[in-house]
């Protein structure tokens, strides 16, 4: 009875966590919603802790904030999917902008730029890899001008073998642009165990797309096994490994591995979301670790907050106490 009980509490709480992520999935549509939040004092006032801004301005304050503090930073642009050749060719410039503007103030030794292909026209049809390829050069001819790099986010698994083929294309102009694999997906340790050569910059995150079981893992333990399991072939490898996690037992297995392997602080990097666990960021940096921080920026700022709460219940909890503490 004891078993069947705490089957069912899981399936319960299983089924509201997927109820919560679809109703959070759909006010990420609402406009209704975006304009409360926008307009609210209070809301306003804790959105800006996990987002930049929406000016290359906003980002370059944050930039320099988190420099301060002693932490790197890599700079995203909002907006993904784009389906028009005009809004790519748009992203390129706010991304080129961006780059000049971090340039400008001194502050390229603390920040690269994180790219998701799709906004620069991967997803185009069938001229759509060209597209990015030929986009994401451009955005690299500038960080490497101004003395910084890019990472290639990864989105769904659908898009993982044209990213890939893209950041393998991009690293013989530009060796040090950086691609991202996700623990989650079945396939990562062969992608870990492929990508893991000299000097190749790699960040390991547990994953954010909702993926069907046969693709992905499903169950959060497991999720957290195969992240360790990733991490491990990582930090033992030749590569440059970014650990993007906030879970306090996946950061301490991660400085025990570096330590055990013989590896300096300086030889890889932790990262956190902006406005996520921002005493443990700078707490890591003052043991001497690279902690870089993710810094979202740019006009799609809501449905970016929204799919935030929708892909881990536990962000949401965080937002909610934030307005409490706000108020």
């Amino acid at each position: 009875p004891r078993k069947v009980r705490a089957r069912s509490i899981t399936w319960v709480a299983i089924g509201g966590r997927a109820m919560l992520r679809e109703l959070l999935v759909s006010a990420s549509r609402s406009e209704k919603l975006e304009h409360l939040v926008s307009t609210s004092p209070l809301s306003r006032g804790v959105v800006n802790r996990f987002v930049a801004g929406t000016t290359t301005a906003d980002v370059v304050a944050t930039v320099q904030n988190l420099h301060d503090l002693g932490l790197l930073a890599t700079v995203d642009r909002l907006g993904e999917d784009t389906l028009d050749r005009a809004a790519a060719d748009t992203t390129v410039a706010d991304y080129k902008d961006v780059l000049r503007a971090l340039s400008a103030a001194g502050l390229s030794d603390s920040a690269e730029v994180s790219v998701k292909l799709s906004a620069v026209g991967q997803a185009l049809g069938d001229s759509g890899e060209g597209i990015a390829l030929e986009n994401a050069l451009e955005i690299c001819s500038i960080a490497k001008q101004v003395g910084t790099t890019v990472t290639f986010d990864m989105e769904d698994h659908t898009t993982i073998d044209s990213t890939l083929r893209i950041l393998t294309e991009v690293r013989k102009e530009f060796p040090t642009t950086g691609g991202v694999l996700q623990a989650q997906l079945h396939r990562t340790e062969d992608d870990v165990a492929a990508y893991s050569y000299n000097d190749s910059r790699i960040r390991l995150c547990k994953g954010a797309y909702a993926e069907a079981a046969d693709v992905a893992f499903v169950d959060r333990g497991e999720i957290d096994k195969a992240y360790v399991r990733s991490m491990r072939t990582l930090i033992e490898s030749d590569a440059y490994p970014m650990l993007a996690t906030h879970d306090p037992r996946l950061i301490q297995i991660g400085q025990a591995l570096a330590l055990r392997s013989g590896r300096s602080k300086e030889t890889f990097e932790f990262q956190m979301l902006l406005g996520v666990r921002p005493d443990e960021q700078v707490r890591l940096a003052e043991l001497g670790h690279k902690v870089r921080v993710y810094v979202p920026y740019g006009d799609q700022w809501y449905p970016y907050l929204m799919r935030r709460m929708a892909e881990k219940p536990s962000n949401l909890s965080l937002f909610l106490r934030s307005l409490v503490s706000k108020g």
